[in-house]
């Protein structure tokens, strides 16, 4: 178990950085930076100074996005998925491959892959009446920043129900309010399959008591099952909450279509 703050998390993750090595650093944080500017790498880039996402808007199916690196800028570039951080991913990915290759990359190349690119389980979208979102997020922070995407790409819907599988260790409050559960009609609470699944009772209980109507079903597959007979073709399903929730989830929904 890493953790719990950040501060503790971050030189567990640079102790991965070999000597010599060209160090793509996606993080900003005053707090971390140093962390991992301390570590054995010949050479660092450092996301905004050295590459980034220099534009960044709504499009068709995903974002619309300029991308600068170190040996080049990739302008107006599709990006085939959801979320407006994807963005700051996606230049890191870029930046990457340009430190592997040693310089920049065929344009038509760096387009081909940001517009085909594969993303399960991230705001990926695997029904669309109702529309059914999936997204792995599993801590507040990256509950938050899902919501936002939803918020800010698939709204206004007729209503929103979430699907919710949490670990152990995780705040049924913070958790749920980083969702925006207050937007919700209904939660459908599920444990994980996993041992370390917080009881859906507990997370039922939490969203019953900020005033959302609330369900307890003992699996994902029964939960998304449940979600699409009570859900109208205008509303939303989002399931989210833990990778192995969100796993389980996509599993029966893909197994279902078929």
């Amino acid at each position: 178990m890493l953790g719990p703050r950040l501060e503790d998390i971050a030189p567990e993750k640079a102790g991965i950085v070999k000597p010599g090595s060209v160090l793509v650093l996606g993080e900003t944080d005053p707090r971390l930076v140093p962390i991992f500017r301390d570590t054995p790498a010949g050479e660092i880039w450092q996301r905004g100074d050295d590459f980034g996402c220099d534009a960044n808007s709504l499009a068709v199916g995903g974002r619309l996005v300029t991308i600068r690196t170190p040996a080049a800028t990739y302008e107006d570039v599709i990006l085939s998925m959801h979320g407006s951080f994807q963005g700051d991913n996606a230049a890191a990915a870029v930046a990457a491959a340009e430190a592997f290759f040693g310089g920049p990359l065929p344009d038509d190349v760096v387009r081909e892959a940001l517009a085909s690119v594969p993303n399960p389980g991230r705001l990926e979208i695997v029904n669309r009446r109702p529309l059914v979102i999936l997204d792995g997020a599993h801590n507040p922070a990256g509950a938050a920043a899902a919501s936002a995407a939803v918020a800010e790409e698939f709204e206004p819907l007729a209503g929103r129900i979430l699907v919710v599988a949490l670990l152990k260790g995780r705040d049924p409050v913070e958790m749920l309010r980083a969702l925006d559960v207050e937007r919700a009609r209904l939660v459908i609470a599920c444990p994980p399959p996993t041992p370390k699944a917080q009881p859906a009772e507990d997370v039922a209980a939490v969203a019953g008591t900020l005033g959302v109507a609330t369900e307890i079903v003992p699996t994902p597959a029964a939960a998304v099952n449940r979600a699409l007979q009570v859900a109208g073709e205008e509303d939303l399903v989002f399931v989210a909450g833990s990778i192995a929730g969100v796993g389980a989830a996509r599993t029966a929904l893909l197994s279902a279509a078929r």
